[in-house]
């Protein structure tokens, strides 16, 4: 089934410059960027995307974390793009992170995991318009 999903590179990884390879690793599994865009996420953007955590203990030093550099946003499209989006960046703590994947790479910690992707269609819809207008998906 085709999809599209939302993928970030978070502020450690563009700190790294690795966006280029993260990029071409999506590409070489398939996964087609529809759209891009690097931004700097603002307080309110950052509290916005993550509103799902804000009762979570870590909620504000991941919106620290996430809007203290730019970012990366994309649309990723492919066949079955959550799951492969989710199999290309591994899992979320780097240390259990499977060889080769985005986080095993270029993530240092759970904290700073180099990448975010949407978990399921519906997060990925609410993600999607989070970040772009349909004249910007291609």
């Amino acid at each position: 089934m085709l999809q599209r999903t939302l993928s970030i590179i978070k502020p450690d990884a563009v700190k790294k410059q690795v966006i280029g390879e993260i990029f071409k690793t999506f590409e070489e599994n398939g996964l087609k960027i529809v759209a891009t865009k690097m931004i700097h996420m603002n307080k309110k953007t950052a509290e916005g995307f993550y509103n799902v955590h804000a009762e979570k203990p870590f909620f504000g030093e991941l919106v620290e974390f996430m809007t203290s550099g730019p970012v990366v946003v994309s649309v990723l499209e492919g066949e079955n793009a959550i799951l492969k989006h989710r199999e290309v960046m591994g899992a979320t703590n780097p240390a259990d992170a499977a060889e080769g994947t985005l986080r095993k790479r270029f993530a240092s910690s759970l904290g700073e995991n180099a990448v975010h992707g949407s978990d399921a269609p519906e997060t990925a819809a609410y993600e999607i318009n989070h970040f772009f207008n349909y004249m910007e998906l291609h």
